[in-house]
Parts: C-alpha cells; structure tokens; sequence
C-alpha cells in the first residue's frame, strides 16, 4: 500500500484531533451537577439506581411527593433529604437481608425538585428547572423576554422565614454590568416577576 505525503498529513492531523478532544472537557448538565456528593435528593427527582448483576432491581424510578421510592422487595423507601451515596449506602443495607453482596449505584437522572418560576411579560412562563447557582439573568435569558416587558421593575419573590420578600432587579442595569449585585443567586420556589 502506497501512501501519500498528503495521505500521512490527513493521518496525523486525524490522530492529533483524536487526542486532543480526550482532553476536552464538556460542561455539565443539570444531571451530571446532580451527582456531587452536596445533592439533597428532593421529591419528584428522577432516580436511576443499578444494583450490579441484578437486573430485576436496576431501574429509574421517580421520588413521590412523599419523598420516597419504590423498590422490589424493599417496598417504600425514603430518598428525599439523602444524597444519592447516603441512598446508595441505605440501599446496600436493605437489601443485604436478600441479595449477597449487594453493590448499589444511584444517579440522579433529573432534577424536578429543584424549579424557579417565571410569570409576566416572559415568553416562556411557568415553572423551570435549576441549574447548579443559577442566577436571575440565567434564568430570564432562558424564558426570554417580550417586547412589552418593563426592564426597570423586575423582581424576585423569595420566602424567607415564612414571609415572602421583594428582591428588586434593575435588567438594564445588570445587562450592562453596572448592577450585578441584583443578579441573585436563585432558590428553589423563587418566582421572578417580570411585569
């Protein structure tokens, strides 16, 4: 087989690119934020548990309201509150009493515990789910804003102690860089009005 000089150029720049892109990392999604070890599993999470060699218990199974799950032979078991390794650990324990050496892997698959809400002059409203320290102009890039919106009075409504508190947010502002202290880090539950 005769090859090129031009042949090898493609060869080697082919090799190099292979090389290079093992070396690029690629941000993470909601889900892969999910599985460092500070996530509270919350109710409605999507749970994806693998019991190693038992196919019959490996599944994605969803958090109820309740906060639990339902596994065979385990019946309801509580996951809201865990991290995913403190439910992996529980896991392990529970199903010691069936399965001999039980290796238990739980990933969280969707975060839907976790949502802000958007109402107003948005064209996405409605509930959306949180980002990993998503702030107020992530979360408005993303629902987008309608040609009537009213830039100057945007606020953020957020429950703190039991009382619900007016975070004011000046987008013209925090656009042009002048304001960031008004570009809050989100909560769960917090609802940004855009009037």
């Amino acid at each position: 087989m005769k090859l090129t000089w031009k042949g090898v150029v493609v060869a080697v720049l082919l090799a190099s690119g292979m090389v290079f892109a093992q070396g690029v990392s690629t941000p993470p999604t909601s889900s892969a934020a999910a599985t460092t070890a500070d996530y509270v599993i919350g109710p409605l999470d999507s749970l994806s548990i693998n019991v190693w060699k038992e196919p019959d218990l490996t599944a994605t199974l969803p958090v109820r309201p309740d906060g639990k799950i339902s596994m065979p032979l385990l019946n309801d078991v509580q996951a809201s509150g865990l991290t995913p390794t403190e439910l992996a650990q529980s896991l392990t324990e529970k199903l010691k009493k069936f399965v001999a050496d039980p290796r238990v892997t739980v990933v969280v698959a969707a975060i839907n515990s976790k949502r802000v809400y958007l109402v107003g002059e948005v064209s996405h409203s409605g509930p959306t789910p949180m980002t990993p320290n998503m702030t107020v102009l992530q979360a408005l890039s993303s629902a987008g804003l309608t040609q009537f919106a009213n830039t100057k009075k945007i606020y953020v409504l957020r429950t703190i102690n039991g009382k619900q508190e007016k975070l004011p947010v000046d987008y013209r502002r925090l656009v042009k860089g002048e304001d960031i202290s008004h570009n809050y880090v989100l909560q769960p539950g917090d609802t940004i009005v855009v009037p």
